[in-house]
């Protein structure tokens, strides 16, 4: 199966759970769990690139929860394409005050890192660390808003750490 196939095929299960959980949302004042999807920016050292940004958070309690956090950025350069999709996991602290919930986090996991250029392709796995947070606008009963979301990233790839890079995303929360 083609990568552009699998990617695809992870997009519309991320989509398909997102559309089950929220059919099984009801009403409470603390949500149980909270699905995000939306845009990201990352900058790497001093290259951008554009992609998604998608992660699910099952709360403890008011202020604690347990967040698994997904993403892929693309980057094309003279015809050469480059690819990172991260997976990273770990403890999310709230603030839940009336409409607006800011956050931060701490995750821990891995990058797979690709490139290609014609028939030429190479890819490697490492060692991902992001922390930072954001702030959640509640926009109805069950969905708000990710105004912002910023994340300090550390990669370690093949022995190289890179601490210069950063993303910044924004989209919708399900809550349930």
């Amino acid at each position: 199966m083609s990568r552009v196939r699998v990617h695809r095929c992870r997009v519309l299960f991320v989509v398909f759970c997102a559309g089950l959980l929220a059919a099984l949302a009801t009403a409470q004042e603390q949500p149980k769990a909270e699905v995000f999807g939306g845009y990201q920016h990352t900058q790497i050292s001093s290259t951008g690139a554009d992609g998604w940004n998608a992660s699910f958070t099952g709360n403890v309690n008011r202020w604690f929860g347990v967040t698994a956090d997904f993403s892929g950025v693309y980057k094309n350069f003279s015809g050469a394409g480059a690819r990172a999709y991260t997976y990273a996991f770990g403890p999310t602290f709230s603030v839940r005050h009336g409409h607006v919930t800011p956050f931060a986090h701490v995750l821990l996991g891995g990058v797979h890192v690709s490139a290609g250029f014609e028939s030429l392709s190479a890819s490697t796995n490492g060692f991902a660390t992001m922390i930072g947070g954001g702030v959640d606008v509640q926009a109805a009963k069950h969905v708000a808003i990710r105004v912002f979301q910023g994340d300090w990233i550390v990669w370690q790839v093949q022995g190289v750490t890179s601490k210069s890079s950063g993303r910044v995303s924004a989209g919708l929360v399900i809550r349930f």
